[in-house]
């Protein structure tokens, strides 16, 4: 953003909208064949392909897509998995039902005409191509501990906190579907407050009205706000065309990788257009992304620079980036080192950054809704693209 003195907004879904269930079974089989892959040794995990897209409507589920993966996974098996996360999510109503809706499983094997634009013969897999062609977007800005653009976080931890609270029992009322927006006031390039706030959120009983929503949600949405961001002046959207009781794929289809902005940076930064959910580590789509992020949210960290953006492309089979781009604001040395120090301080590789992220470990379903960005790095690899490991090499880079 140029701009100085300027509102923007952005928007978030919960877990329970039928795009991110679609989004959420998707990865859970990507989560699948890699978790088998690892645990039966039937075969390496590197070798693992998935691009499983989902379709979620009224009682209905269907999965299609394409997979290499352990021959021990049944769909049977799948079936399951996508059951189980209905049913974590919280859907039991009438029109949608984790146990009475009806799953189809229309999974193929993947086409060896991909497979061999991506595969390896070399035993190291130096040379493991890219999945696909495209260009991928990481950005990352000062303004809040997760360096991410405010109305985007804000966005999705309100909705993040509301379903805790659903799931605990403590707002037992509440759906699981669910939206957020957030109007966020900038002065001097900085955010200062909430000009607007918009919530839409499912609820079980019938005669609750707009305001007895807000009175249930309003002090989760402060709480989830900095000191003084909720002025006089701000206003409040809650549930503003009345009831919301037929929620989730019983009330709009779901399909994957529908809600792509939501899952980066809320239109604040460029998106390359692919999604991310259902695909495996060999698409750049997904991990090229991520790699992205990772570097731009270190050059920030590292004080660098106050936002990054960095664009890579890539071609299908080609391992090697076809062209690195970083952009501060302007200041052209500054964005020349950085790209001359991108290439030394990280392989870009599809190997290099499954290697450096773990991404054949199976943490993708976690992803899968409240943001793929802006996440705290956990024990076990998952959402390792926000470590900032790369601060100290970035610095004596340039």
């Amino acid at each position: 953003m140029s701009r100085k003195n300027y509102v923007f907004t952005s928007e978030s879904v919960s877990e329970g909208h039928p795009d991110k269930v679609s989004d959420r079974i998707s990865d859970e089989i990507v989560d699948l064949f890699l978790k088998r892959a690892h645990e039966s040794g039937e075969m390496d995990p590197w070798d693992v392909r998935v691009a499983a897209e989902t379709l979620t409507t009224t009682n209905r589920v269907v999965i299609a897509g394409e997979t290499r993966g352990p021959a021990s996974i049944t769909n049977d098996e799948i079936e399951a998995v996508a059951r189980a996360a209905i049913k974590d999510i919280g859907y039991e109503q009438d029109g949608f039902h984790w146990k009475n809706s009806q799953v189809d499983v229309l999974l193929h094997g993947q086409s060896a005409h991909i497979a061999q634009g991506v595969d390896n013969a070399a035993e190291n897999r130096a040379t493991e191509g890219a999945g696909d062609q495209g260009i991928m977007f990481g950005y990352a800005c000062k303004g809040n501990e997760a360096l991410m653009p405010a109305p985007i976080y804000y966005s999705h931890l309100i909705l993040e906190k509301l379903a805790a609270k659903r799931h605990s029992g403590e707002l037992a009322d509440l759906g699981p579907d669910s939206k957020s927006q957030v109007s966020v006031v900038y002065r001097d390039g900085k955010p200062v407050h909430a000009s607007s706030i918009v919530v839409s959120h499912q609820h079980m009983n019938e005669n609750h009205s707009s305001d007895d929503i807000r009175e249930m949600i309003e002090p989760t949405v402060r709480d989830c706000l900095p000191d003084g961001w909720v002025t006089d002046e701000t206003v409040w959207h809650v549930n503003p065309t009345g009831a919301f009781v037929i929620g989730g794929p019983d009330g709009d289809a779901g399909l994957t990788g529908r809600k792509i902005i939501v899952d980066t940076y809320g239109g604040a930064a460029p998106h390359g257009g692919g999604a991310f959910s259902g695909k495996d580590s060999t698409k750049v789509d997904r991990s090229a992304a991520y790699a992205a992020r990772y570097l731009a949210k270190n050059i920030v960290a590292a004080d660098l620079a106050d936002w990054c953006t960095i664009q890579l492309s890539y071609a299908i089979g080609v391992a090697r980036p076809l062209s690195i781009y970083v952009d501060t604001g302007g200041n052209t040395a500054l964005e020349e080192k950085l790209e001359k120090a991108i290439d030394s301080v990280m392989d870009l590789t599809p190997t290099g950054i499954r290697k450096q992220l773990g991404l054949t470990n199976p943490i993708f379903a976690r992803t899968a809704a409240y943001g793929h960005f802006g996440r705290a790095p956990e024990d076990d690899g998952g959402f390792s693209w926000e470590r900032t490991d790369l601060v100290d090499a970035f610095k004596a880079a340039v």
